[in-house]
């Protein structure tokens, strides 16, 4: 009984140290301002959020123009992509930053797709079936996820407005969730969606 008690303790720790990791990004939404647009620059480029203010939480998410975007501060940089992932709209803003082969790759929560942070490939494990003795290897699927464009300006952190004349996989999903999160989707669960 004395270790149901300590098991039980010990899951209900750790579920308040996942709550507490978690809280520590912001969420901005660009459209809440009183003018009902982002703040916008003479230059086009939009206020994300202040520098510090993104060291310290490591991401934050915003939306521009109903759009999601996540912007990373990893290792020293800021990086800033779709916040839903191309392959079913994952959030991303949720995932883990791993390093594969020396490429710092944000992993989808919901299906563990990596997603290299500086360009927006799309990486997998695969073999050549043609060596001898065939080993996994990290390969590209190309450029799959929006990445947007920072500039970091007097301690402030901007993004410039995408080119949408380019496409992206990613591009579906962030039209998806426009507007609304979850409930552009209908409010239906990811498991729903999956099935």
């Amino acid at each position: 009984m004395l270790d149901l008690i300590i098991l039980s303790i010990h899951f209900f720790i750790c579920f308040l140290i996942s709550i507490a990791i978690w809280r520590g990004a912001k969420d901005v939404d660009l459209h809440s301002s009183s003018r009902g647009a982002a703040e916008m620059r003479p230059d086009g480029l939009i206020f994300i959020g202040k520098e510090e203010d993104i060291k310290k939480s490591g991401r934050i998410t915003a939306k521009i123009d109903g759009r999601e975007i996540v912007v990373f501060y990893h290792e020293g940089k800021f990086h800033a992509l779709d916040s839903r992932c191309y392959h079913e709209g994952g959030p991303l803003c949720r995932g883990e930053i791993e390093d594969i082969n020396g490429q710092a790759c944000i992993v989808c929560p919901w299906h563990k797709f990596k997603i290299t942070l500086e360009t927006g490939e799309g990486l997998y494990e695969g073999i050549n079936p043609l060596e001898p003795s065939p080993t996994p290897q990290w390969q590209s699927k190309g450029v799959k996820q929006r990445i947007h464009k920072l500039t970091i300006d007097n301690g402030s952190v901007y993004v410039c407005p995408p080119d949408l004349s380019v496409s992206f996989d990613s591009d579906y999903f962030a039209e998806k969730y426009k507007n609304g999160g979850e409930l552009a989707m209908g409010k239906q669960s990811h498991s729903e969606a999956a099935e």
